[in-house]
This record gives C-alpha cells, sequence and structure tokens, in this order.
C-alpha cells in the first residue's frame, strides 16, 4: 500500500507538531535565518505599535477630554499617526518575507520530491496513480510552507501583542485582568475538542481531494478512450460522486473548525460586558478618571484577535500537518532497489548479454521468469518471441534494472549488473518501448532526452535514420514545433519514429527495441527496418517481436513460453522442425496475417487440432 492510498485514520500526538517543525527548520532555518530575523523584527514592531496604541487611549481621555490640556493634543495624535505608519510598514515587510521564504519553501519542496521520485523504483509508480500522486504533490508540498509561516506569525506575532496588551492591562487595572483572563479555560478546552474533532476528518479530506483531482486529470488525458467508449455519463457520475463526497468532508471540517467562533465570540463578549459594567460604576459612583478605564477596554478590545488567532491556529494547522508529513511521509520511503555499496561504474565495451539461470516474479504472483539462460552475442541481433505473457517485456525491464532478479544473474561484458551503477547501466542501453512516449517540448528536445549533448546535426542525422525527417520537416515550425501532451499533435507512427531517433542518438552499445515498429505502417516500417540495420551494426540488439516476418534476419532467435526457453535458433533452422513451437507460429501468422499481441494465451507445443475442436471455435 502506498504512502497516499491509505485510509487509515492517523492522530498526531501531542508532540508530532513540534518535531516536525523542528525537521522544517533544522532543513531550512540556516539559509533563511536573516530573512526570518527580519520578520521577527517586523513582527515586534506591529505587536509594540499595537500596545501603544492601546496605552494612548489613557492620556488622550484624560488629558483631552477630561483635563482639557490643548499642548497634549499635538503630541498626541503624532503618536498615534506613528503608531501607525510603523505598523503599516512592519506589516507590509512581514508579509512580503514570509511569502518570498514560502514561495522559496515550495518551489525546493517540489524539486526535492521531484528528485527523490526519480530515485524510486518502478514498482513505487506501478502501484500509485500518477494523476492521484501529481494532484497530492500539488496540494501537499504548500503545507511546509503554511505549517512555518502558522508558527512564526503566531509567535512573533499574536503571542507577542497578546503578551503586550495583557502586561498594558495588568498595569492599568490588576483587578479588571484577573476577571477578563477567566476566560481562558473554557476557550482551552474548547480548542482541545475541536482540533481533536478536526483531526480525525482532516487527512481523509486530504485524499479524497486528490482522488478527486488525479481523476479529473486522467480523465482528460484519455479523452479519445473516453469518448470513443462512450464512457462520458459513467465518469461525470463516478467524479460527482467523488465531488459530493469531497463537498460532504469539507463542510464537516467547516462545521467543527468554525464552532470555535461563536464560542470565542461569547466569552469575549462576556469579558467585554463586564468589564464595561465594573468600569461603569466605578466612574459614576466613585468619581475615577476614565482614562485608564478605556485604555483598558482598547488592550481587551485589541486582544481579542491575536487570542482568537492563536485559539485557531491549532485548528488551523492540523490540515498543514496532514499535508507536511504526506510530504515527509514520501521523501522518508527508501528506494527498495538502490546500488549495491561497492558498486562501480560499468564500461561496457562489446556489449555481451548473458542471462544465467534467471528467475523472478512480482510481488505475490506466479514466477514470471523461471531458470532462463542464454546469451545475445555482442554486436550480433538477438530476437525474443513468444505468446503474451511469456514474460519477454519483463526480461527487457530486469536487464535495465528497473526490478532486480529473485535468482541467477545478469551479465554484460561478464560483469554482473548489480554490482554496476544503475546509472552507469542505463546509459549504456537505448530503448525503444512499443508504447512510444513524449516529453513536453519540441520535437529537438524530445530526440534530445535521448543525448543532451547531442548537436542539432546529430538530431537531424538520428531523425533520418529513423525516417522521421521527412514529416518532421513538414511541421508548421519543423524540429522546433511543440508535441503537445504525449505527443497528441503526432500520429502513432511518427511518435515512435521520433522515439526510435531518441535511441539512435543516444549512441550506445546496447539497443533494446520492444515492438518498436508495431505503430508504423508497411512503407514506414519498411524504411525504418532498412534504418535499423544500419544503426545495429556493432551494436548488441535485442528485439522483442511479435510479428515473425521482423525477426527472420536475426542472428539468434529465443523462443519462451510461460517464462521459460524453450527453444533457440536462427530462423532457418527453427523452421527446419516442423513440430517447433516456433515454426507453428509462423503457420499461425501466415493464415490469420495477425502478430501474436493480442493472444494472451501461451501456445503450447500440442498436436495439430481436430476438426471437432476447429468447429468448436478453438484457435
Amino acid at each position: 500500500m502506498t504512502f497516499q492510498s491509505s485510509n487509515k485514520k492517523q492522530k498526531a500526538h501531542p508532540g508530532e507538531v513540534t518535531a516536525v517543525l523542528r525537521r522544517i527548520i533544522a532543513e531550512n532555518g540556516r539559509e533563511h535565518r536573516w530573512s526570518y530575523a527580519v520578520v521577527i523584527v517586523c513582527s515586534l514592531l506591529v505587536s509594540g505599535s499595537t500596545a501603544f496604541s492601546a496605552w494612548v487611549m489613557s492620556p488622550m481621555v484624560n488629558e483631552i477630554f477630561y483635563e482639557r490640556r490643548a499642548d497634549s493634543v499635538v503630541w498626541i495624535c503624532i503618536g498615534i499617526m506613528g503608531a501607525f505608519m510603523v505598523r503599516g510598514f512592519a506589516g507590509y515587510g512581514q508579509a512580503v518575507v514570509l511569502a518570498r521564504i514560502g514561495n522559496h519553501l515550495i518551489a525546493r519542496y517540489q524539486k526535492r520530491t521531484f528528485d527523490h521520485l526519480m530515485k524510486l523504483g518502478v514498482d513505487f509508480f506501478n502501484d500509485t496513480r500518477s494523476g492521484q500522486l501529481a494532484a497530492q504533490l500539488g496540494g501537499n508540498v504548500s503545507g511546509i510552507r503554511d505549517l512555518l509561516s502558522l508558527t512564526l506569525i503566531s509567535i512573533t506575532r499574536d503571542a507577542v501583542t497578546l503578551v503586550g496588551l495583557i502586561g498594558l492591562m495588568v498595569y492599568q487595572d490588576p483587578v479588571l485582568s484577573l476577571s477578563s483572563l477567566l476566560i481562558g479555560p473554557p476557550l482551552i478546552w474548547a480548542v482541545v475538542y475541536i482540533t481533536r474533532r478536526v483531526r480525525k476528518i482532516n487527512r481523509e479530506s486530504v485524499l479524497i481531494n486528490a482522488r478527486l483531482s488525479g481523476s479529473i486529470q486522467e480523465a482528460t488525458q484519455g479523452i479519445a478512450i473516453v469518448k470513443a467508449f462512450t464512457m462520458e455519463e459513467e465518469l461525470s457520475r463516478r467524479i460527482g460522486i467523488m465531488a459530493e463526497t469531497a463537498e460532504q468532508r469539507s463542510n464537516k471540517i467547516a462545521r467543527v473548525s468554525e464552532r470555535l467562533s461563536p464560542i470565542s465570540d461569547m466569552l469575549a463578549g462576556l469579558a467585554v460586558t463586564a468589564v464595561i459594567a465594573y468600569s461603569g460604576y466605578r466612574a459614576l459612583v466613585l468619581g475615577q478618571p476614565p482614562g485608564s478605564v478605556f485604555s483598558f477596554i482598547t488592550a481587551l478590545i485589541l486582544a481579542y484577535d491575536p487570542a482568537r488567532r492563536l485559539a485557531r491556529m491549532q485548528v488551523t494547522m492540523e490540515r498543514a500537518l496532514v499535508n507536511a508529513r504526506m510530504i515527509y511521509e514520501l521523501l522518508d520511503l527508501e528506494p527498495k532497489q538502490g546500488d549495491a555499496p561497492d558498486a562501480k561504474v560499468a564500461h561496457f565495451t562489446s556489449g555481451e548479454v548473458r542471462f544465467d539461470n534467471v528467475s523472478f516474479r512480482y510481488v505475490e504472483e506466479v514466477p514470471v521468469l523461471q531458470d532462463l539462460s542464454f546469451v545475445a552475442a555482442a554486436g550480433k541481433m538477438t530476437a525474443i518471441v513468444g505468446a503474451s505473457g511469456a514474460g519477454k517485456s519483463t526480461l527487457v525491464a530486469l536487464l535495465q534494472r528497473f526490478y532486480d532478479v529473485d535468482s541467477g544473474t545478469i551479465e554484460i561484458d561478464g560483469q554482473d549488473i548489480s554490482k554496476v551503477t544503475k546509472q552507469s547501466l542505463r546509459s549504456s542501453i537505448a530503448y525503444v518501448s512499443q508504447a512510444p512516449y513524449l516529453f513536453e517540448g519540441t520535437i529537438r528536445d524530445n530526440i534530445r532526452y535521448g543525448r543532451p549533448s547531442a548537436t542539432d546535426a546529430e538530431i537531424e542525422e538520428a531523425a533520418r535514420l529513423a525516417a522521421a525527417d521527412e514529416f518532421i520537416r513538414q511541421q508548421p515550425q519543423g524540429y522546433d514545433t511543440p508535441v503537445g501532451e504525449n505527443g497528441a499533435t503526432l500520429s502513432g507512427g511518427q511518435r515512435q519514429r521520433v522515439s526510435i531517433a531518441r535511441a539512435i542518438v543516444r549512441q550506445a552499445p546496447i539497443l533494446l527495441l520492444d515492438e518498436a515498429t508495431s505503430a508504423l505502417d508497411n512503407e514506414a516500417e519498411a524504411r525504418v527496418q532498412q534504418a535499423l540495420i544500419q544503426v545495429m551494426e556493432g551494436r548488441t540488439t535485442i528485439v522483442i517481436a511479435h510479428r515473425l516476418s521482423t525477426v527472420v534476419n536475426a542472428d539468434h532467435i529465443i523462443v519462451m513460453e510461460q517464462g521459460r526457453l524453450i527453444e533457440e535458433g536462427t530462423h532457418a533452422s527453427l523452421m527446419a522442425d516442423p513440430h517447433s513451437v516456433y515454426s507453428r507460429f509462423h503457420r499461425v501468422q501466415g493464415k490469420k496475417g495477425l502478430g501474436l499481441v493480442d493472444d494472451a494465451r501461451p501456445i503450447q507445443t500440442q498436436p495439430p487440432l481436430s476438426r471437432a475442436e476447429k468447429a468448436a471455435g478453438r484457435p
């Protein structure tokens, strides 16, 4: 089960927020220490100016309105204006610097997360929906920023402001301060209760929204299939159900988290009412000057906002904590298939490939390869044929170390590939898959992915060898034409030829072709096959083939069935035996004019079918 597919409700233990914060600060604090210092100074200025605004109410009321001193008006007005100017510029500086820090953190963790994803094995991506992963990463990275920003602002601005205002209240009137602070315990109890409720549904809400975004992305990417199979209504129904579920979860979070507002407002109203009533009694009955009371009430009212934000901070931080924790769950995933501690950089010369008693199975599945042994001679073409499910594509995946073998060894030029770095191994292999994939960018960019240092002349020569140069030059911008999402602006055959050009420009000693010409028409296939003859010269080439017409000239042919090697030889030697599986493949293809790609069952070595079996519809 992958990190984002878990539906278990994970509860944050009391020290988890602190632990995650300490990790974030340890990873980013040194780089942004001066920016944090600016934020802290700005926050202190905001807090100080707020407290001053409350304090100045006492001399303003007493000296201007009660004692009627005209000389105090100018200085008090200058002081108030200065306080508001300081607060405005300090708030601006704090917001801008925090935004810069937050944006840098998002960019940094996006790059870091993607770098880590590139280190994970193919098995992780097989078990993880790409659309959901992309949607989650887009939303979860912001949790790192939000968690840090909320904490920094809460401590340096709200907490300091609240402490300053409470200090002013105590200075003005200790008795009133004590009575107004009695709202603290019930408010703390409400925060703890609401936080516990929100925590139970926050993670589930994040997962549901990520699943919704991922499903929408996947539906738009596969829109041709959606429309071809008239799946619009069914997908709309499913997306609608997920959207309604996400809405319900979000509404529930809103209902629970917003309960704090009426509770805090009622408590604050009770405190302010009590203070005004008592202050009015002292002013009217005892005749005390009203300045200190006005200052106290102002401080109390101003203290309400930071107190409310601090009370809501824990509730707000729950979602940020969920997002941050899920990012770290991903970053903490150890690649299952790393380089050996003593792995060396491979230097392959001839490129001879040797499989020696290789066995492999996917997790909890039946064996895909069993005791497979063969040699792909250096500089020669070796073809792998067999029905679908025979293990041909798995063989290619193991050779590139997308997975590690369960037993046996795979060697190239006598070097065990498990003892060399994956980077150096894959740099020595050029791969063309049956389903070509093109990336965002131009045609030239996609070919250059094969070798980033390739010149424009080398790219165009590779395209010419792949029979792609002609159609590329007919594009609106030639080699600089954008290919669209996954090559949407090109046909299947054109995408395949660009993919072949990418393999050609790599100039690797080993060439892997997984039914590389399956998407081409007969004329284009003939041209590419002719070009591949030139490209394969001097290279070890392993070809996965379903159409046997493409491998008749192979130097060596391996016939596989249910993960085992059952026959090998040249086309002539295998065809010489009329009972061989290879010759039977040829007879089936000759009669039906089809490849073996659609036949999910292995062709068994058995006598020809009887008329009754044929009449019953068996192949």
